[in-house]
């Protein structure tokens, strides 16, 4: 009997802990596609070549499982269709993954993970511009959310104005004592100015993809492994189309069993295919925020990670904008979270009358002056015994009430 009790505990246990174990292993996966990345861009990898490998590995590990688990009831892709996933693609797989991959070759992976936590402040900003999101400034929560947008979008200028001295880490200083001059890629002021603007417009275009998302997704909200196969695709025949004209070293397309072919094929299978999938797992059971609320995690993994394997150097003002953009950030996050939930109680108080229509399943019925609910297979709940469990009373026209005993 204890055993069993145990075994139950520990199975509870395990399925509430698993979004947490999901999504801090995704950190991880984000972590180890930045600094892959990075060392691919430093080694002389056209960025452009990049993201066509990325999205064509993608397309190819995405598109079986859409054919097998979606293939049933497939929307109709019609002119209006076409063109939103054409949009995708370009907001995604061009626009956002160029800009990124550029802006990560002339800054640092800990620095393009801190502008990344921009998103959500930046997506609410376009939510209001485009009417999808409504702000009432006389409320807290909204006023959360604007003060948190400002804060974030302050750390972002911080960092990109404001470089500052060197910070160290302490298990850097042996390193630095024993070697001359700085790192091979290291840029100057001017890159690292340019580079921030790489990564702002990057977030912006990660920011208005996850608007056109919001809206093409009612047409593929029971496919939603179809719709990343086709942006993944999508993307890839731009990127090519892109890179043909960007890229005009035909050697750049070469690509071996080196580390150019570890970053196209992790940041496809990893970043690309698996996070979506724990990533939509996560939000089903927890919801958008939980799963955004994770991402400064991977910025402290890549500073730790950078600082071992890339020799990485973090500077004041990076650290000082990090932090001020994690405050904002989570200033936007708690109040979207109020907002959910506030418009979660609403949508629970609209579905009480639902509970006392006539629906073949609960029958109401008036017996020696007592109002009796026939719930299911001829349960009932007489209203003279509601004292004796939880009820909730609900007034009805003309002067009647009923008792639903919960």
């Amino acid at each position: 009997m204890k055993s069993s009790i145990q075994t139950c505990c520990s199975s509870s246990l395990f399925k509430s802990c698993k979004p947490y174990i999901g999504m801090i292993s995704l950190q991880f996966g984000y972590a180890g596609m930045n600094i892959i990345t990075k060392i691919s861009l430093n080694g002389g990898m056209s960025h452009y070549v990049l993201v066509v490998y990325r999205h064509a590995i993608a397309t190819a590990v995405i598109a079986p499982f859409a054919f097998f688990f979606e293939r049933k009831a497939q929307p109709k892709i019609t002119f209006p269709v076409f063109m939103q996933i054409f949009v995708l693609g370009l907001l995604g797989p061009v626009i956002d993954q160029n800009f990124y991959y550029a802006g990560l070759k002339l800054t640092s992976p800990t620095f393009s993970c801190a502008m990344s936590n921009m998103l959500p402040a930046l997506t609410f900003v376009m939510a209001i511009i485009f009417r999808m999101e409504k702000v009432d400034i006389k409320k807290v929560i909204y006023q959360a959310k604007v003060v948190g947008t400002i804060i974030t979008v302050g750390g972002a200028l911080l960092m990109t104005l404001y470089k500052g001295p060197l910070v160290e880490m302490a298990w850097t200083k042996h390193r630095e004592a024993h070697t001359k001059g700085g790192p091979a890629n290291e840029t100057s002021d001017h890159d690292w100015f340019i580079g921030c603007i790489l990564l702002i417009i990057a977030t912006l275009a990660w920011a208005a993809l996850f608007i056109l998302q919001k809206a093409t997704l009612t047409t593929y909200s029971n496919h939603q492994l179809s719709l990343t196969s086709l942006v993944c695709f999508m993307g890839t025949m731009q990127a090519i189309a892109v890179t043909f004209v960007m890229e005009h070293n035909t050697s750049a397309w070469r690509i071996g069993w080196d580390m150019n072919l570890l970053a196209a094929a992790y940041a496809g299978i990893v970043t690309s295919s698996i996070s979506y999938y724990v990533q939509g797992l996560v939000m089903k059971v927890k919801g958008p925020v939980f799963a955004t609320a994770f991402s400064p995690l991977m910025m402290i993994i890549v500073a730790v990670m950078g600082s071992f394997i890339l020799a990485e150097k973090i500077y004041l003002g990076g650290v000082i904008g990090s932090v001020i953009i994690v405050v904002g950030l989570y200033a936007v996050l708690w109040g979207k979270y109020k907002e959910e939930k506030e418009e979660s109680q609403k949508r629970k108080l609209l579905e009480i009358p639902e509970a006392i229509k006539d629906n073949n399943n609960n029958n109401t019925q008036l017996i020696n002056g007592n109002v009796q609910l026939m719930i299911g297979n001829g349960v009932e709940a007489k209203a003279d015994q509601a004292d004796k469990c939880p009820s909730i009373a609900i007034d009805l026209p003309p002067n009647q009430m009923i008792i639903l005993n919960k």
